[in-house]
């Protein structure tokens, strides 16, 4: 079985390189590896939605695979979710796309630039309905998520998101992850762990070594399921 693995960073995905140990680099960015029956590609692409978009599209028209893993990290909006929770996020969208009308934000479909259900968009969010035959991924909590250029931080903005924009958690490279995958018509998978709620900015709440053990936890798990 042929598997892609994309992270941002390296540090979100360090226990598991670990245990894959020695690879081969193919290319910039991507590192081969073998893993009992499964080759495992891990590309890493760099923080945000450009370089999400760009590598992990440019490393699908080049190679085939069975199954795609977006792991990474992530903050919440919602506070009934546990920090270090795993979440399968089947729904992502792109809110900061589009323009400001004083005190109002119009998306790019409110000012008729896409059509709402114009591939692979359906009713303006990027869905995943990827089917995977795994009891790792099928018991998943399954979550809303919102991609973003500059995660929140302060409480008047994360108020006013909110109202517009109401989702369980944040990344910086969902969607950008899910279009790819969509155009090239892969079956795929984001799997986030939380580390923290988004709120006023304060990173001494912040639990990143629990969030990066649980997510690697699953990622092993799920190699040797």
């Amino acid at each position: 079985m042929k598997l892609l693995i994309v992270s941002a960073t390296s540090i979100e995905i360090k226990p598991l390189l670990a245990e894959l140990g020695r690879g081969r680099v193919l290319q910039h960015h991507i590192t081969r590896y073998r893993f009992k029956h499964f080759q495992v590609d891990v590309l890493i692409t760099g923080v945000g939605m450009v370089p999400t978009a760009v590598f992990t599209s440019m490393v699908l028209g080049r190679y085939a695979y069975d199954a795609v893993i977006n792991a990474g990290i992530c903050g919440s909006f919602n506070r009934e979710i546990p920090i270090g929770k795993l979440l399968n996020i089947t729904t992502d969208c792109l809110p900061e796309t589009g323009a400001e009308d004083g005190e109002h934000f119009l998306s790019i479909i409110d000012l008729k630039l896409l059509d709402q259900d114009e591939f692979p968009f359906n009713g303006g969010k990027l869905i995943n309905d990827s089917v995977f035959d795994s009891s790792l991924i099928n018991g998943l909590l399954i979550s809303a998520g919102v991609t973003v250029n500059t995660v929140h931080g302060n409480t008047m903005s994360i108020d006013a998101f909110m109202q517009r924009h109401p989702a369980d958690i944040e990344s910086m490279e969902g969607a950008a992850f899910i279009y790819a995958c969509k155009m090239h018509k892969v079956r795929h998978l984001q799997v986030r762990s939380v580390s923290n709620y988004i709120e006023d900015r304060d990173v001494s709440k912040w639990d990143i070594p629990l969030a990066v053990n649980n997510l690697n936890h699953f990622l092993l798990d799920l190699l040797n399921e």
